[in-house]
């Protein structure tokens, strides 16, 4: 392994066995070699251990550490990290094989931009294609994204590279949960941050029974939760004497989430 490496991968792990072995092929096969591969078991309780050590490349990092939950693994993964730019990745995604090529290339030609992400296709259980996200889809360009993220997610997390100087400058907030993502782009676009995605699908995003996306968020109100991001957000943004025309939008972002959390909450279940 190179010195320095050019990319540091973060990839937390719990309980990720069913599809961990096929996440880090796709991962190592990539065509661009020059990365880390941060592996961080957080407490697992499945053999996801022995998947982690059964892989040989010299890439590999493994860290293990009792179970501290996601934005805890994340940010250990951060202050690891030695490459220039950090790429996220879940446990039970697949990395198609251009993707750390195809943004390691943005960000280079693109100096201004910390965040790059990618289109996603979304896949099942077992690997076959279910569709891609149309909010994805339509915000890709640095004007699209700061305008739709006051009122929708449209970042991928699992499908992003940064520089790994703006995650250590912003982090993951501990008071989110699940929705971690969405806080720290909205901090990082407050603060005039760039964020754009490469426009073409370079992860395959795999949606199961025990993904946060199909557990945690599709079977409950997710209207509340953005809500309360939201209003966490600009508590802080108000507490430091910061309100500017971003802040502005997330308030209307914001009411219009607890409109629509109220509004599902009385519709009679069928």
């Amino acid at each position: 392994m190179p010195e320095t490496p050019a990319i540091s991968v973060i990839l937390p792990v719990y309980n990720s066995a069913a599809y961990l072995a096929a996440t880090m092929e796709s991962i190592l096969s990539q065509t661009f070699g020059n990365f880390e591969l941060i592996v961080i078991n957080d407490g697992s309780t499945d053999n996801s251990a022995s998947i982690i050590r059964s892989f040989t490349d010299s890439r590999i990092r493994y860290l293990e550490q009792p179970n501290s939950g996601l934005v805890a693994t994340l940010n250990r993964g951060i202050a690891e990290a030695r490459g220039q730019y950090l790429a996220r990745m879940d446990g039970d995604d697949i990395c198609l094989p251009q993707r750390f090529a195809k943004q390691a290339a943005w960000l280079d030609a693109h100096p201004q931009t910390a965040v790059v992400g990618c289109f996603v296709t979304f896949i099942n259980e077992k690997g076959e294609e279910t569709g891609a996200w149309p909010e994805d889809r339509a915000n890709y360009t640095a004007a699209q994204i700061r305008q739709a993220l006051p009122y929708l997610n449209c970042m991928a997390h699992p499908g992003i590279m940064a520089r790994t100087a703006a995650m250590r400058q912003y982090g993951y907030n501990p008071a989110q949960r699940h929705i971690e993502d969405y806080d720290l782009w909205l901090r990082m676009q407050a603060n005039g941050e760039v964020m754009e995605k490469v426009p073409e699908a370079l992860l395959l995003y795999r949606v199961h029974g025990t993904s946060i996306t199909s557990h945690h968020l599709k079977k409950k109100n997710v209207f509340y939760k953005h809500f309360r991001c939201k209003w966490r957000f600009l508590k802080k943004r108000l507490s430091n004497g910061k309100f500017n025309s971003f802040d502005r939008a997330v308030l209307g972002g914001m009411l219009k989430d607890l409109a629509t959390a109220m509004a599902k909450s009385l519709k009679p279940a069928k």
